[in-house]
């Protein structure tokens, strides 16, 4: 896909500042799993956080291919990183589609100006790829709703202000008895569980919430009662094509390192570069990012044109996931011995694409959806 003058100069922005802020930096974020607050800043200075959101509001008012360009430059510096863009996208795109002109007021411009934190609160135990198995209520009382539940493996979590917050509010009602809620998380009765150590992105931050009788008004509701279901799958397509560049950003760090190392190792008193195995390696690697960095451009496009983008979503970021995760273990292959040690990149690399292929929904699942779709046909 031959990308426009504006796209070009938001990819050539992006992976200037990955080259010369977030890469230099992402060992030391890795090994101390620090929150880059400062790196934040610098982001939204650059525009960087809700890329689709209106600029009434702070957002830049671009379309969902830049948003996808700018998560694939920012990941191939740091995925944790471009995590957190995704997220914050995220939660604006529904504050602003959902949000009164008060909430929008209230929270979207302090999370695209990396003032304020946010979480998107919806898994549970018993509630990962079946969202419909969560087990948080809001209760309705007067003036508002009593919150009580958890939510765990939430981004952000030790560290958001704001969370949004998906609960039950009518338990007979199935999917349409969810609502969403925005929380003050650091309101009485919400209590924080300990940072999770994960394998891979460990920069971004990850824990519990505990919601034990926190009152909320009826302005906490987001949206329409009992639409919280409609309302988060509503942006799971956009979801699914940021990972999906997530994981060409990782690719494309695999491959760029993969090139520069099968010229400089030696063994047997040549390249590496010069063995048709490592060729061929590198070539498959090559292919398969090309491919995944079409479908999720081809996924974004379909969702600027208002197109639907199911399918098309689900098998980018599907593709993308795989194929971060078989590539990234080819590098390591490539590097030999060192590839196996703390602090090279693509030791990094493979720990980081492991959760491209769960989050977002698993790999399963999407499988389940491109199958459903096909026939439905």
């Amino acid at each position: 896909m031959i990308l426009s003058s504006e796209h070009q100069q938001i990819a050539d922005m992006t992976r200037s500042f990955t080259d010369e802020v977030i890469r230099p930096q992402a060992e030391r974020l890795d090994r101390e799993e620090s929150f880059p607050a400062d790196i934040y800043k610098k982001m939204a200075e650059l525009g960087l956080f809700g890329i689709t959101v209106p600029d009434t509001f702070g957002g830049a008012g671009l379309d969902c291919l830049a948003y996808s360009i700018v998560m694939e430059e920012l990941s191939r510096g740091y995925s944790s990183v471009a995590d957190q863009c995704g997220l914050v996208e995220l939660l604006t795109t529904l504050l602003n589609t959902h949000g009164t002109d008060r909430q929008k007021a209230r929270w979207i411009g302090p999370l695209v100006r990396a003032e304020a934190w946010a979480a998107y609160c919806i898994t549970e135990a018993e509630a990962g790829s079946d969202v419909s198995g969560i087990k948080t209520t809001a209760t309705k009382v007067d003036g508002g709703y009593r919150l009580n539940g958890g939510k765990l493996w939430i981004h952000n979590a030790p560290i958001a202000d704001v969370g949004l917050v998906l609960a039950r509010t009518d338990p007979a009602a199935g999917k349409r008895g969810m609502s969403i809620f925005i929380v003050d998380l650091n309101a009485k009765g919400v209590s924080r569980g300990p940072k999770e150590h994960k394998m891979g992105q460990r920069a971004s931050q990850i824990g519990a919430l505990h919601f034990d009788d926190v009152v909320l008004d009826e302005e906490a509701l987001l949206g329409t009662p009992g639409r919280g279901f409609h309302m988060m799958m509503s942006v799971l397509e956009k979801g699914r094509v940021g990972i999906g560049s997530l994981a060409v950003g990782i690719l494309q760090a695999a491959l760029e390192a993969s090139v520069e190392q099968a010229k400089v190792r030696r063994q047997f008193g040549q390249a590496i570069a010069e063995f048709q195995g490592i060729q061929f390696m590198l070539a498959d690697m090559a292919k398969d990012t090309e491919a995944a960095r079409l479908l999720v451009r081809s996924a974004a496009a379909k969702l600027d044109a208002g197109v639907e983008a199911t399918a098309a979503a689900s098998m980018a970021k599907c593709f993308a996931g795989d194929a971060a995760v078989l590539h990234t273990g080819n590098a390591v292959q490539i590097f030999g011995g060192s590839g196996y040690i703390r602090g090279y990149e693509v030791e990094r690399l493979f720990r980081d694409a492991k959760i491209t292929q769960i989050y977002e929904g698993t790999q399963q699942i999407q499988r389940m959806i491109i199958a459903r779709k096909l026939l439905q046909a």
